[in-house]
Protein backbone atom coordinates (compact mmCIF):
# COMPACT_ATOMS: atom_id res chain seq x y z
CA UNK A 1 0.00 0.00 0.00
CA UNK A 2 1.34 3.43 -0.96
CA UNK A 3 1.99 5.88 1.86
CA UNK A 4 2.52 8.86 -0.44
CA UNK A 5 0.22 11.60 0.89
CA UNK A 6 0.68 13.86 -2.13
CA UNK A 7 -2.55 14.90 -3.83
CA UNK A 8 -2.69 15.78 -7.51
CA UNK A 9 -5.09 18.49 -8.73
CA UNK A 10 -5.31 18.45 -12.55
CA UNK A 11 -6.40 22.10 -12.61
CA UNK A 12 -3.32 23.12 -10.63
CA UNK A 13 -1.05 21.39 -13.12
CA UNK A 14 -2.80 23.12 -16.02
CA UNK A 15 -2.93 26.60 -14.51
CA UNK A 16 0.21 26.97 -12.41
CA UNK A 17 2.36 28.60 -15.09
CA UNK A 18 -0.37 31.06 -16.10
CA UNK A 19 -1.06 31.89 -12.45
CA UNK A 20 2.61 32.49 -11.65
CA UNK A 21 2.89 34.80 -14.67
CA UNK A 22 -0.25 36.73 -13.64
CA UNK A 23 0.96 37.12 -10.05
CA UNK A 24 4.48 38.24 -10.90
CA UNK A 25 3.69 41.98 -11.38
CA UNK A 26 1.93 42.20 -8.02
CA UNK A 27 4.12 40.12 -5.73
CA UNK A 28 6.71 41.84 -3.53
CA UNK A 29 10.38 41.26 -4.32
CA UNK A 30 10.84 39.46 -1.02
CA UNK A 31 9.00 38.69 2.20
CA UNK A 32 6.30 36.23 3.21
CA UNK A 33 3.62 35.10 0.75
CA UNK A 34 0.79 33.55 2.77
CA UNK A 35 -1.44 31.19 0.81
CA UNK A 36 -4.87 30.46 2.26
CA UNK A 37 -6.65 27.20 1.35
CA UNK A 38 -3.59 25.70 -0.32
CA UNK A 39 -5.33 22.41 -1.09
CA UNK A 40 -2.95 19.87 -2.59
CA UNK A 41 -0.01 22.26 -2.14
CA UNK A 42 0.99 22.21 -5.81
CA UNK A 43 0.55 25.95 -6.30
CA UNK A 44 2.58 26.71 -3.16
CA UNK A 45 5.35 24.42 -4.37
CA UNK A 46 5.38 25.94 -7.85
CA UNK A 47 5.40 29.52 -6.55
CA UNK A 48 8.23 28.76 -4.14
CA UNK A 49 10.22 27.37 -7.05
CA UNK A 50 9.41 30.31 -9.33
CA UNK A 51 10.02 33.04 -6.72
CA UNK A 52 13.04 31.97 -4.66
CA UNK A 53 13.35 35.37 -2.94
CA UNK A 54 9.89 34.98 -1.42
CA UNK A 55 9.10 32.77 1.56
CA UNK A 56 5.92 30.83 0.78
CA UNK A 57 3.70 29.90 3.71
CA UNK A 58 0.96 27.42 2.70
CA UNK A 59 -2.04 26.69 4.90
CA UNK A 60 -5.25 24.68 4.93
CA UNK A 61 -7.82 23.72 7.58
CA UNK A 62 -8.07 20.16 6.20
CA UNK A 63 -5.61 17.65 7.72
CA UNK A 64 -5.45 15.64 4.47
CA UNK A 65 -4.54 18.77 2.52
CA UNK A 66 -1.84 19.67 5.03
CA UNK A 67 -0.45 16.14 4.74
CA UNK A 68 -0.34 16.55 0.97
CA UNK A 69 1.42 19.92 1.26
CA UNK A 70 3.96 18.45 3.68
CA UNK A 71 4.55 15.50 1.34
CA UNK A 72 5.13 17.76 -1.68
CA UNK A 73 7.49 19.86 0.45
CA UNK A 74 9.45 16.76 1.49
CA UNK A 75 9.52 15.45 -2.08
CA UNK A 76 10.53 18.56 -4.01
CA UNK A 77 10.19 21.63 -1.85
CA UNK A 78 12.86 24.33 -1.94
CA UNK A 79 14.02 25.88 1.36
CA UNK A 80 11.71 28.89 0.95
CA UNK A 81 8.60 26.65 1.20
CA UNK A 82 7.48 26.45 4.85
CA UNK A 83 5.52 23.67 6.58
CA UNK A 84 1.74 24.14 6.25
CA UNK A 85 -0.31 25.94 8.89
CA UNK A 86 -3.79 25.04 10.11
CA UNK A 87 -5.68 28.24 9.20
CA UNK A 88 -9.41 28.66 8.64
CA UNK A 89 -10.84 31.91 7.27
CA UNK A 90 -14.10 31.35 9.17
CA UNK A 91 -12.50 30.94 12.61
CA UNK A 92 -11.22 33.50 15.09
CA UNK A 93 -7.48 32.77 14.88
CA UNK A 94 -5.66 35.56 13.02
CA UNK A 95 -3.44 35.15 9.98
CA UNK A 96 0.30 35.62 10.51
CA UNK A 97 1.85 38.85 9.31
CA UNK A 98 2.74 38.71 5.63
CA UNK A 99 3.81 40.85 2.69
CA UNK A 100 1.18 39.27 0.40
CA UNK A 101 -1.82 36.97 0.76
CA UNK A 102 -2.98 34.59 -1.98
CA UNK A 103 -6.17 32.54 -2.18
CA UNK A 104 -6.80 30.24 -5.15
CA UNK A 105 -10.19 28.70 -5.92
CA UNK A 106 -11.62 28.94 -2.42
CA UNK A 107 -14.36 31.54 -2.07
CA UNK A 108 -16.78 29.84 -4.49
CA UNK A 109 -16.57 26.49 -2.65
CA UNK A 110 -17.05 27.97 0.81
CA UNK A 111 -19.75 30.03 2.54
CA UNK A 112 -19.72 33.79 1.99
CA UNK A 113 -18.49 34.09 5.58
CA UNK A 114 -15.20 32.55 4.41
CA UNK A 115 -14.72 35.37 1.90
CA UNK A 116 -15.47 37.95 4.60
CA UNK A 117 -13.05 36.24 6.97
CA UNK A 118 -10.36 36.08 4.31
CA UNK A 119 -10.69 39.80 3.65
CA UNK A 120 -10.82 40.85 7.30
CA UNK A 121 -7.92 38.69 8.42
CA UNK A 122 -5.84 39.71 5.42
CA UNK A 123 -6.47 43.37 6.24
CA UNK A 124 -5.10 42.77 9.73
CA UNK A 125 -2.10 40.75 8.47
CA UNK A 126 -0.93 42.96 5.61
CA UNK A 127 0.92 46.28 5.77
CA UNK A 128 -0.25 49.27 3.72
CA UNK A 129 0.38 48.77 0.02
CA UNK A 130 0.52 44.98 0.22
CA UNK A 131 -1.56 42.81 -2.13
CA UNK A 132 -4.43 40.42 -1.48
CA UNK A 133 -4.55 38.18 -4.57
CA UNK A 134 -7.56 36.07 -5.51
CA UNK A 135 -7.90 33.58 -8.36
CA UNK A 136 -10.98 31.77 -9.60
CA UNK A 137 -14.26 32.23 -11.48
CA UNK A 138 -16.23 35.45 -10.95
CA UNK A 139 -19.34 37.11 -12.31
CA UNK A 140 -18.90 40.69 -13.49
CA UNK A 141 -21.55 43.34 -14.05
CA UNK A 142 -21.84 44.26 -17.70
CA UNK A 143 -19.73 41.31 -18.86
CA UNK A 144 -21.44 38.32 -20.43
CA UNK A 145 -20.94 35.25 -18.26
CA UNK A 146 -19.44 32.19 -19.92
CA UNK A 147 -21.90 29.27 -20.10
CA UNK A 148 -19.33 27.11 -18.30
CA UNK A 149 -19.34 29.46 -15.30
CA UNK A 150 -23.14 29.52 -15.20
CA UNK A 151 -23.22 25.72 -15.24
CA UNK A 152 -20.49 25.59 -12.59
CA UNK A 153 -22.42 28.00 -10.37
CA UNK A 154 -25.59 25.93 -10.69
CA UNK A 155 -23.67 22.76 -9.82
CA UNK A 156 -22.06 24.37 -6.79
CA UNK A 157 -25.37 25.65 -5.44
CA UNK A 158 -26.99 22.25 -5.97
CA UNK A 159 -24.22 20.69 -3.91
CA UNK A 160 -24.38 23.36 -1.19
CA UNK A 161 -26.68 26.42 -1.25
CA UNK A 162 -24.01 28.44 0.58
CA UNK A 163 -21.54 27.96 -2.27
CA UNK A 164 -21.48 29.65 -5.66
CA UNK A 165 -19.48 31.75 -8.09
CA UNK A 166 -19.11 35.19 -6.49
CA UNK A 167 -19.73 38.55 -8.08
CA UNK A 168 -16.57 40.61 -8.42
CA UNK A 169 -18.47 43.74 -7.36
CA UNK A 170 -19.70 42.04 -4.18
CA UNK A 171 -16.17 40.99 -3.26
CA UNK A 172 -14.82 44.48 -3.95
CA UNK A 173 -17.57 46.04 -1.83
CA UNK A 174 -16.81 43.67 1.04
CA UNK A 175 -13.12 44.56 0.81
CA UNK A 176 -13.70 48.30 1.14
CA UNK A 177 -12.53 50.41 2.90
CA UNK A 178 -9.42 48.36 3.71
CA UNK A 179 -8.61 47.38 0.12
CA UNK A 180 -8.88 48.90 -3.34
CA UNK A 181 -9.25 46.72 -6.42
CA UNK A 182 -6.12 47.47 -8.43
CA UNK A 183 -6.22 44.98 -11.30
CA UNK A 184 -8.37 42.32 -12.97
CA UNK A 185 -6.39 39.85 -15.08
CA UNK A 186 -8.15 37.59 -17.58
CA UNK A 187 -7.07 33.97 -17.17
CA UNK A 188 -7.59 30.71 -19.07
CA UNK A 189 -10.84 28.76 -18.66
CA UNK A 190 -12.87 31.91 -17.87
CA UNK A 191 -11.11 32.59 -14.57
CA UNK A 192 -9.75 35.87 -13.21
CA UNK A 193 -6.84 36.93 -11.07
CA UNK A 194 -7.74 39.89 -8.84
CA UNK A 195 -5.27 42.16 -7.08
CA UNK A 196 -6.63 44.09 -4.09
CA UNK A 197 -4.17 46.59 -2.59
CA UNK A 198 -4.16 47.30 1.16
CA UNK A 199 -4.92 50.98 1.65
CA UNK A 200 -2.74 53.17 3.82
CA UNK A 201 -5.65 54.28 5.97
CA UNK A 202 -9.09 53.05 6.82
CA UNK A 203 -10.52 50.46 9.19
CA UNK A 204 -10.83 46.77 8.58
CA UNK A 205 -13.77 45.75 6.37
CA UNK A 206 -17.18 45.66 7.99
CA UNK A 207 -18.79 42.25 8.56
CA UNK A 208 -22.34 43.52 8.22
CA UNK A 209 -23.60 41.00 5.65
CA UNK A 210 -23.68 37.26 6.24
CA UNK A 211 -24.26 36.62 2.55
CA UNK A 212 -24.05 38.37 -0.76
CA UNK A 213 -27.04 40.30 -2.01
CA UNK A 214 -28.89 38.24 -4.59
CA UNK A 215 -28.87 41.14 -7.04
CA UNK A 216 -25.09 40.73 -7.37
CA UNK A 217 -25.63 37.65 -9.52
CA UNK A 218 -26.73 37.57 -13.16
Amino acid sequence: MSTDARRHAPAAARNREALAAALRPFLPARGLLLEIASGSGEHALHLAQRFPDLTVQPSDPDPGARASIAAWRAHAGPPNLLPPLDLDATEAAPFPRAEAVLCVNMIHIAPWAACLGLIGKSAAALPPGAPLLLYGPFFRAGVETAPSNLAFDADLRARNPAWGVRALEAVAEAAAPAFALEAVVEMPANNLTLCFRRLRSGPRPRRTADREDSHAFP
